[in-house]
């Protein structure tokens, strides 16, 4: 009898013992970013969420609630929860640009827009670098571009040279020892490694792309603020083409690629950036 009354003295919960399993709003994002849930489109009803993930309806809205700060949801009395158009969206929020890493599908738009991002600040971020570096920042960096060679000559999995690329480029911006780009690096991580790793590659591109990098850790190692940010203009003039936003001759010739306006000129002669969502 004890333990009956016991028993019926607990908090009931409307949650299944394995509810804490299921974080519904990873679930939501990866179902957005998937495009299962396109711009425009409304998600289910909160109670259809409750059934569906056998959570509780403060669990839900919790969850639903994280998307409307990150500027994903915008949530109207009597409409139900619509997902924002993508220009909307906080892409540079940790959460948001993690979800983006993990789970969005490549889209033009996006990798148009972060390539041109980069293209206006990294040449400038790699010439400070070549007037701040310390040894150490000069050992982070040529650490991250041998991770890159071991791939390149021992034939590694994609995943480890992509990596070393990413680790290279945050080097750099570390290199800077100013906290609002070294900040700024750590932020645009994950959004540098979506163009990572959608770009596509073949031995000889990753070669090719070596050789850039290399360009770039020299001009810092040896002080020169103008070899670097021509030599991070060619690193990019690649990513264009291996993402598809440059035409071949622009990677065989990569004298063209003098300054970010020449890249953005070509840049624009893609479809608008403010292109919608397909």
């Amino acid at each position: 009898m004890t333990s009956s009354r016991s028993d019926a003295s607990r908090p009931h919960s409307t949650e299944s013992p394995t509810a804490t399993r299921i974080d519904v709003a990873e679930w939501l994002a990866q179902a957005i970013f998937e495009n299962r849930y396109p711009p425009g489109s409304l998600i289910p009803r909160e109670l259809d969420l409750c059934d569906q993930h056998a959570q509780s309806r403060a669990t839900v809205r919790t969850a639903i609630q994280s998307l409307v700060n990150a500027g994903i949801l915008t949530r109207t009395t009597g409409q139900g929860t619509r997902v924002n158009p993508l220009s909307e969206w906080h892409l540079l929020d940790p959460r948001v640009t993690g979800w983006m890493t993990r789970y969005a599908m490549p889209h033009p738009q996006l990798a148009r827009d972060i390539y041109a991002f980069r293209v206006s600040i990294e040449p400038f971020v790699a010439a400070l670098a070549a007037t701040e570096a310390t040894a150490q920042d000069l050992s982070a960096i040529e650490q991250a571009y041998n991770g890159m060679a071991a791939a390149v000559s021992g034939g590694s999995a994609m995943a480890e040279f992509d990596t070393a690329d990413i680790a290279f480029h945050d080097a750099i911006f570390a290199a800077t020892h100013n906290v609002i780009w070294a900040q700024l690096g750590h932020v645009l991580k994950p959004s540098i490694s979506l163009l990572v790793a959608t770009s596509n590659h073949n031995a000889s591109e990753l070669g090719d792309s070596l050789g850039r990098h290399r360009a770039v850790m020299e001009a810092i190692r040896l002080r020169q603020p103008e070899a670097a940010h021509a030599a991070t203009l060619s690193v990019l003039d690649r990513t264009a083409r291996d993402l598809g936003l440059a035409s071949p001759e622009s990677v065989t010739n990569p004298g063209r690629a003098q300054e970010p306006l020449e890249l953005l000129r070509r840049f624009g002669q893609l479809p608008s950036l403010s292109a919608p969502l397909g």
